[in-house]
Order: structure tokens, then sequence, then C-alpha cells
């Protein structure tokens, strides 16, 4: 077994460690939700905690994690009866994303089951993590269907399998801990909110910090395990401090002004439910706790609010999460703190580094452990800075005109025209779902029909690997006429491998939605613009609610380009559009053969994810760009390329006044789908024009379908 890195010795980081100790210190408090881009030392920290954690009692052979103390009634491997207890360390487990239902919760044997009617279960992952940590990297990757069951088994701390009538229930509370990178999308609001604790984390930008990451890296990858005896003392003294501070827990009053503090702080911040505030109580407690005080005082509240609400004021996807510091002080002051009674000499300040380096600390870029953390963890800036001063421009659009990151714009005489300043997109709307035709069998999500785990029976089948679903029915149908022959005596069916069969079912899938938008000048009034922008955001927000992956391709000018390539991250999507300028000659074709190559490449690397291609224009070509050409013929060519490759498509239909040429219904003609007016998007007037896109022709697509199923 490998030497994990020590928790101390990562650099800098500071609320990352203390939402993690906090956790340690009060399991109640909910977990932790770490967001931050990548080689931040995110990981590290995480896997590095279990080893501060105090060792759990258990019971001799359960499988279960039972506590002799308190023994769980309803343990699988029980009645436990009275004797001793064991003692192990606090597991730490990890949750891939790609995991099946079964490797979660456990499997049972359906053979079995079925022929003997006993109970052969088998413990998932759930079952490990009890009283412990369940870890889940990547958790905003994680499939639907996993985060329902983390969600149950989070909310009533017991897991339940269920399987044709046999029914298994054993408890499942566990600390539940996410790293995320948010580029790569956001959570449902649903698992967000089971978070107790959010926080931020971005790699220094301090020469100083950065150079001593890589000597404790290099000298941890040198010698790991004498890297880890080097901060064996700071671990002892960080656990000893867990050990007491859970101690001092039930002693830490919390007082009436306390609880009108966080009460005004949740209502101030308009954060919904009630969860805010019991998760706010039990992080200030903890925190006192952790400060050896027996009283929660003010800035107890304040660090308590700063960790637990971010996450949970975003009113859409696109909002970014943050607090407004001078609000939250305005708030607090209000509440003076009570006078405290006799405390205990208080412990240093919660917000510092709670752990001394063995030679000056571990802040000291001339320690002798030299080394960095396995994930490159670098150290959040120093206090005033947050990440959004440390973090350079995300977007190369965003980079000054001079830098070698900016994207050349082409000039004036290039686009046919000078480039207009972007406008605001206009308040975004409930949309119509838009659908691909046909039966997939792609990524879980919630556009279009496909054959998934989870959803409505519509048949049966061999199991082509391990059993999940069984088909009850279809199971006893193919052992009944072979019952004789197996000598069947007693009432029991005489159940062979053989006979099983697997239920099909059908449920929904989330699609590629790639979005092509004309930037042109014929599309430049600002109300227009402005409009058109407000129905792609409405669109965007309809693939974040169902899952979607999401590409943005724009045209204008002289060429198109890829704005976004496909991507989970909505909110980049928004971002690339707030600053799109508007301007120039009208190159369709062009932006269509860029959508194509773009889906053709996606295909590769994502063959089951079926696309949907929105196209956003007034239906004008005035340029054929550089592949020359009649621009009219070059675009009917591009979307009959298109259609012939089975693709999904609507046009949205910008084209406004009162002459209309019906260029737009030319190229949904042309594509194989449906064209939709701006004002025909709207759920509430769209009349289910666009309930399904359906392709005019058969297509490839098609058959990769049919032969799937």
């Amino acid at each position: 077994m490998s030497t994990p890195y020590p928790f101390t010795a990562v650099v800098g980081q500071t609320d990352l460690r203390l939402a993690l100790l906090l956790n340690a210190v009060s399991p109640a408090v909910g977990g932790v939700l770490v967001r931050g881009e990548k080689g931040t030392a995110k990981s590290t920290a995480v896997r590095a905690l279990s080893a501060l954690l105090p060792q759990v009692d258990v019971v001799p052979g359960c499988r279960f994690s039972c506590a002799p103390a308190a023994p769980d009634p309803d343990c699988p491997d029980g009645p436990h009866g009275a004797g001793p207890g064991g003692a192990r360390p606090a597991r730490m487990v990890e949750l891939p994303v790609g995991a099946s239902e079964d490797r979660l919760v456990g499997a049972l044997d359906i053979e079995r089951a079925l022929a003997e009617g006993v109970k052969a279960f088998e413990p998932g992952l759930l079952a490990d993590a009890h009283r412990g940590i369940l870890y889940v990297d990547e958790v905003n990757l994680l499939h639907d269907h996993l985060i329902d069951l983390l969600l149950d088994a989070a909310a009533m701390g017991a897991s339940y399998v269920e399987r044709e009538g046999v029914s298994v229930r054993h408890a499942a509370r566990f600390l539940l801990v996410g790293t995320m990178n948010p580029e790569e999308g956001e959570l449902r609001p649903q698992l967000l909110d089971r978070f107790g604790l959010t926080v931020e984390v971005a790699a220094s930008r301090e020469p100083a910090q950065r150079v001593e990451v890589v000597r404790r890296r290099l000298s941890y990858e040198d010698d790991p395990a004498g890297f880890a005896a080097r901060w064996s003392g700071d671990e002892s003294e960080v656990r000893a401090r867990v050990v007491a501070a859970r101690a001092l827990l039930p002693q830490v009053r919390l007082g009436d002004n306390a609880l009108l503090q966080i009460a005004a702080t949740c209502a101030g911040f308009e954060v919904d439910g009630m969860r805010a505030d019991i998760v706010m109580a039990r992080t200030a407690t903890a925190l006192a706790a952790w400060a050896g005080r027996t009283a929660v005082l003010k800035e107890d509240v304040r660090q308590a609010a700063l960790l637990a609400l971010p996450h949970r004021r975003r009113r859409n996807p696109f909002d970014a999460p943050g607090l407004d510091e001078d609000k939250l002080d305005e708030i607090l002051d209000r509440f003076p703190d009570e006078e405290p009674e006799d405390d205990p000499d208080p412990e240093p300040d919660p917000g510092t580094d709670p752990e001394p380096g063995p030679d000056g600390g571990p802040e000291n870029p001339q320690g002798p452990d030299d080394g960095g953390g396995p994930d490159g963890g670098g150290a959040v800036p120093p206090q005033g800075g947050g990440p959004q001063d440390a973090q350079p421009p995300a977007d190369p659009a965003d980079a000054p005109a001079d830098s070698p990151e900016a994207p050349r714009q082409p000039s004036a005489q290039e686009d046919g025209g000078p480039e207009q300043a972007a406008v605001r997109a206009a308040e975004p709307f409930r949309t119509k779902m838009l659908s691909v035709p046909g039966l997939g069998e792609g990524a879980a999500g919630r556009r279009s029909r496909a054959r998934t785990a989870h959803g409505r029976t519509t048949g049966a089948q061999r199991p082509r690997g391990q059993l999940t679903k069984l088909h009850l029915a279809a199971t006893v149908h193919a052992a009944a006429p072979h019952q004789k022959a197996r000598g069947r005596a007693g009432r029991g069916l005489v159940i062979r491998k053989d006979d099983l069969r697997q239920a099909t079912r059908e449920g929904r899938e989330g699609n590629l939605v790639l979005f092509v938008v004309d930037a042109s000048g014929s599309m430049a009034a600002r109300q227009r613009m402005s409009a058109v922008k407000g129905a792609v955001l409405s669109l965007l927000l309809d693939a974040y609610q169902r899952r979607d992956k999401v590409g943005l391709v724009t045209f204008r000018g002289a060429a198109a380009q890829l704005a976004l390539p496909p991507t989970s991250s909505v909110d980049a999507a928004a971002a690339r559009l707030e600053k799109l300028p508007t301007g120039g000659r009208t190159p369709l074709g062009p932006g269509l053969l860029k959508a194509h190559e773009v889906l053709r490449i996606e295909r590769l690397r994502d063959p089951s994810r079926r696309p949907l291609l929105v196209v956003v224009t007034d239906g004008r070509a005035t340029s054929a760009g550089a592949v020359g050409g009649d621009p009219r013929e070059l675009t009917a060519r591009s979307a009959r390329l298109l259609a012939a490759d089975g693709v999904a498509s609507v046009v949205v239909d910008c084209e406004s006044g009162p002459v209309r040429l019906g260029l737009a219904g030319a190229l949904a003609a042309d594509l194989g789908g449906p064209a939709v007016t701006l004002d025909g998007l709207r759920a509430d007037s769209l009349a289910g024009l666009v309930k399904d896109v359906r392709t005019a022709v058969t297509t490839p697509a098609s058959h990769t379908t049919r032969r799937a199923a």
C-alpha cells in the first residue's frame, strides 16, 4: 500500500483544510464540496483527511461497521449479541464516476434468492463508507441514477436494496466529500444542497508558494515514507486536536444572539429552506470547539456563513457563487456578541493554518521538507485576495488586444462591415422541449427517449453481463417448461442461470446540443440581437436542466469559428454568448460546415451521444468565406450534408419585420427539420410544434440506432 501524502504538508489552501477538519470534528456538518481548477491539491487534501480521524469501534466480523455499543437492529449480518468490540481506522471510500448501481448499494444473488429464498447480499460502497468518508471525485459528472441513490442515503442515513420483493436495509451514515472542476459542468441543485460546506480553491500566483509546492512534491516522490515520517509529529498534533474538539463539542453553547445572527444572515441572503440555518449552526459550533471555546462568537458565525451559504444562494446555473462580505458584516453587526463565560485558553484562530511545520511551519519556503502535493497542490492567495483576484483570464477573448493569447479579430474590411459591441441578452424564458427522434442508448439525461438502466419496463432479454434488473415474469416463463426434467419435487421452482431474464427499460438520455448562431450584420440591431441571445440563453438553461452537453459555433464576416467545443459546462457557453460581438457579412454555409466538422469529431469521441443541431439565423447567406462560390448554393449543400448524416436539426427563425423572405424555412427544409420563430420558441406558445424534431429521410444515425437495438 502506498504511503499517503500528509494532510499537514499541503501548502496553503486554508479554507479547504478548515472545512475538512470541521467535518472531522462534527460529521453532522454534512460534508464538503470542493470547487476549483485542476492541480490545486483538492484530491490530495481529501485523501489525507482519513488519517486524522479517530479510530472506529466495530463489531468483529460485521461487514456493515456496526458499533458494539449500539448495533443496527436491521443489520444484514445481525443480530449482534453483547461482546467486546474491535477498532479499525476510519475508512475513506472512493466512488468512481462510472460505477454501477450495484457497486454503490450492493447486490443480491438473484438466483439464490429465487431458488432458496436466501438473502445472499454483497455489500456495496455505501456499506464500506458507513461511519467514514465517501469521496466522489468529479462529482458533477456522476450519473443521475447514482446521484439519486446518494441523495436517498444521505437523507435517511440508510441504504435500501430491492430486488423483486427481496429487501435488504443497512445503515449508511457517512461524510460526503466531493471535488469538481466547474468548467466541466455544474451539480444538480438537490445534490448541491446536500453538501454542508463548499470551498473555492485556486493555485497560488505567489512564486515563493509555488516553489514550495514543487519542493514538497519532489521530496515526497523521492521518499514517500521518509517524507511522511518528517510530518508525523504535525499529523499527531492535528489528530489530537480533532479528538479534543470532538470531546468539547457537546459543551459548546449556541446562544440566542448567535442563533439570531444565523437566522438574520440566511434571511438576508434569501436562502431557500431551513437547511442552511441548521448547517450554519452546526458549523459555528464546530468552529468554537476547534478553537477550544465553549461559546459561539460572531467570528464563528461569519466564518460559517462563508462556508455554508455561497452554494445555496445561486438562483440559476449562470449565477456566480459567492457571498457579499460587506453585506454579511452589516447583518452581523446588528447583533453584538453575548458576554462570554469562562473559557479555556483559546486555540489559534481557526482560519489560520492548523499545523506548524517541523522547521518554522509549512508555509516556510525554506523549510526542510521541500516537496509538494501529489496533485501539484498550491495555496490560496494571501488574505485580501480571493480566487477572482488570482486567476488569469479564463477565456482568450478576455486577454488584452496585444496579448499573444488574444484571438485575432477580423478587420472591418474582412468582415464586410464594422464590428459592433456585444449586447446583453434579454430575460430568459421557459422553452418547449426539443428532442431527437428514435431510441438512443446515450448517457442518462432528460431529453430524448433511450434505453437506460432506469425507467419503465418495456420487455426482457437475456442478460449480457451481471444481472441487475430481474424480469420476474419472463424468468418464470423461461424456467417453467423444464421443471419436470429438472426433477422438481417441492414447491419452489428449480431456477438455472440460463432462465434469468434482464428487464429492458426505457428512460431519457442527454444529447449534444450544438448551437450555430448567426452574429452577422443582418442580426446586429440591438433589440433583435438581445432577443436572439435571450432565446439561446433560454435553450442553454433547458440544456442544463436536461443534463446535455453543449457546443457553440458562431459565424460572421468571412468565417465561422468554434466559440466553445462540446462541454458539460453550460456556464461556459453562456459566458461566450454574453461576449459575442456582431457585424459583417453572413457566412451561413461555412457555419454549417463548421458544425458538420464538430459533430463528426464528437461522434468519434462519444458515439452513443446523439446530436441536436440548433441553428439560430434569419436565413440570409451573403458570404461563402474561404470556400468560395455562390453563398446560397453552399448553404443548401451544407444543410443537405448534415441531413444525410442523420443530424436532427431545428432552425430558430430570427427574421422580423412586415416583409418576410422565408429563407430560414427553406434552410430548415434542407436540414430536414422544423423552423420555429423566436416567439414560437416559448413553452406557452409553441403548441407542440417541436415536441420531437424529425428528420425527413432515413439517415445513417437511424441505422446506427437500429443496429444498437
